[in-house]
């Protein structure tokens, strides 16, 4: 098996079970559904949000079937990506992807369980607030923003 497909399975398995784990510990440990939303430090809250929608609540309006529909477009895109792991020579290309594929994988999950996404990790500052989140989330942005900054790196050796 090819280096990157060993780092993005890797890189799935640990995102996937990192926000599966934070994921019931935020409901059946620390509870917080019954409790709404505790500040955590300034800037940081846990705040129960159930997402029935995609990322940022895009295309929240289509109903009871959006858990079948975000379900499957969400897994022909993990299909996608595992296909990228096994044709890249870029390990960190690897790795990125398969953070993505955890990450979605672990969100549909909390569709099919509870049907809607799990969200709880709230960060505001100085009256500003951003959509509330999960280490899903988390690795899917992070990982995104790195397979663009690789993207960029390797167009500006093409050009050179």
């Amino acid at each position: 098996m090819k280096r990157p497909l060993r780092l993005g399975l890797l890189a799935a398995l640990v995102v996937f079970a990192l926000d599966q784990l934070s994921k019931y510990w935020i409901l059946y440990v620390f509870r917080l559904p019954e409790r709404g939303s505790v500040a955590i430090m300034p800037g940081l809250n846990f705040t129960m949000v159930w997402n029935h929608a995609v990322t940022f609540g895009m295309l929240g309006g289509v109903g009871a079937s959006g858990v079948i529909v975000f379900s499957v477009i969400a897994l022909a895109i993990v299909g996608g990506l595992i296909l990228w792991m096994t044709r890249t020579t870029s390990p960190l290309t690897g790795l990125a992807a398969g953070a993505i594929a955890g990450g979605a994988v672990g969100n549909v999950l909390d569709r099919v369980r509870y049907g809607a996404v799990v969200d709880f990790i709230h960060a505001h500052a100085f009256g500003w607030s951003w959509y509330v989140f999960n280490v899903a989330d988390s690795a899917i942005v992070c990982s995104v923003i790195l397979l663009l900054l690789l993207e960029l790196r390797s167009s500006r050796r093409r050009e050179a």
